[in-house]
């Protein structure tokens, strides 16, 4: 840990607190205000989909700008979308929500770039602890978020407009803590020099799994959670159990970043990937046991800590993929292929829990469970038949 690196995290605390009280509330604001009840889950899509709209127009602007000015660029943007958001609520504009949380999509790409900026404020041989401190930080997150989804409600006349409005107070303390940290000049292409083709680079095993490991760990997650406020209004369960449940969640996504970067050193990327998959599983199982409060809280906790692993692990395992000349666009693509996952979840989401209900969406999502297990099997055969190198 240095003080660039515990800024850092800081900010990635701040980002987390955005992203999670958005869940907690955008879904709830969409039943409100959307003309059919299915599209409910519409304003959590729109910032997964912005997200994969400017993945790769982030990491343009990253290579363009350096790092510390494209995330202030980011952070400007997320004011600029809660105070869109903010009018949309009080105006009643179902559409304006959600063009909102499509802009705010910028912030949410720019900012998931936080912990590969996080690997150049340390030693090489530290990429790994890096990682896992930087989305430690969500551990703010999860507790700031849902306080301040849940506080905010009634600020305002209109439902949700106060955390909208206060979000825009997170955005300006997150522009002060980027704005202090010096970051490293990113490697500048070199004529001749301009690396592989995104062709070549998704045609690599490593880089597959890794895509696969974190984008359909997010996907579920997503999936999962962006249901959960609008399934538990469904049982009867007040909107304080709902935020409850999101912290238990969150923690558990944020949490175990203080150890499992020590992990993988210590067993391997593999090992830990397949854990994630089996937490998975197991937060399945839960979640069709029953639909009471301890169901809900321990299934998302579990979910949270198989995120945790499957995008911690393939972040790691995505490192070994990429040239430093490739750096900016191989993890704008990355990037490109989580947020288009986790728009078709948070599409899928919110018309899943409306008609086919809680149990029918855990049903559906043991098919991306399956996918990410067999791409670990199948890298974890190459690597035993010596064709490809996993650390």
């Amino acid at each position: 840990m240095n003080r660039k690196l515990l800024l850092l995290v800081l900010a990635q605390g701040l980002l987390l607190t955005n992203n999670i009280c958005f869940i907690a509330i955008n879904g709830l604001v969409g039943l409100a205000l959307a003309p059919q009840a299915w599209m409910a889950t519409l304003p959590i899509c729109g910032y997964v989909a912005g997200g994969a709209l400017f993945a790769r127009m982030v990491g343009r602007h990253q290579l363009a700008w350096g790092r510390r000015r494209a995330f202030q660029v980011g952070l400007l943007v997320a004011m600029i979308s809660c105070a869109l958001a903010g009018w949309a609520v009080w105006a009643h504009n179902f559409w304006g929500v959600v063009a909102a949380t499509v802009v705010a999509g910028y912030y949410n790409a720019n900012g998931a770039l936080y912990r590969f900026a996080a690997v150049e404020l340390v030693a090489p041989e530290r990429r790994e602890t890096a990682i896992s401190w930087v989305l430690a930080g969500g551990c703010l997150g999860a507790a700031v978020g849902p306080w301040l989804a849940r506080e905010s409600k009634t600020l305002f006349i209109t439902p949700f407009l106060g955390a909208y409005v206060l979000l825009i107070g997170v955005a300006v303390l997150g522009l002060v803590l980027i704005s202090l940290i010096d970051f490293p000049a990113l490697p500048q292409p070199v004529a001749g020099q301009t690396g592989r083709s995104s062709g070549e680079l998704m045609r690599q095993p490593v880089f597959l799994v890794a895509v696969l490991a974190s984008a359909l760990g997010y996907g579920v997650m997503n999936l999962l959670m962006a249901a959960t406020p609008i399934a538990m209004g469904q049982c009867g369960l007040p909107f304080s159990d709902s935020t409850w449940v999101l912290q238990w969640h969150v923690l558990g996504m944020f949490v175990p970043s203080f150890f499992t970067g020590a992990v993988i050193k210590r067993v391997g990327v593999l090992p830990v990937l397949w854990v994630g998959v089996l937490l998975n599983l197991g937060c399945v199982a839960v979640a069709l046991s029953g639909q009471g409060l301890e169901q809900f809280t321990v299934a998302l906790l579990l979910l949270g800590v198989g995120w945790n692993f499957l995008y911690v692990g393939g972040t790691t395992l995505f490192t070994q993929a990429y040239r430093p000349e490739e750096k900016t666009r191989a993890q704008g693509l990355m990037d490109t292929w989580v947020y288009l996952t986790m728009t078709l979840t948070s599409f899928s989401s919110g018309a899943l829990v409306t008609t086919g209900g809680w149990v029918w969406m855990n049903e559906a999502s043991l098919l991306p469970i399956l996918l990410a297990g067999l791409a670990l099997a199948w890298l974890g055969l190459k690597r035993r038949a010596g064709a490809v190198t996993v650390g």
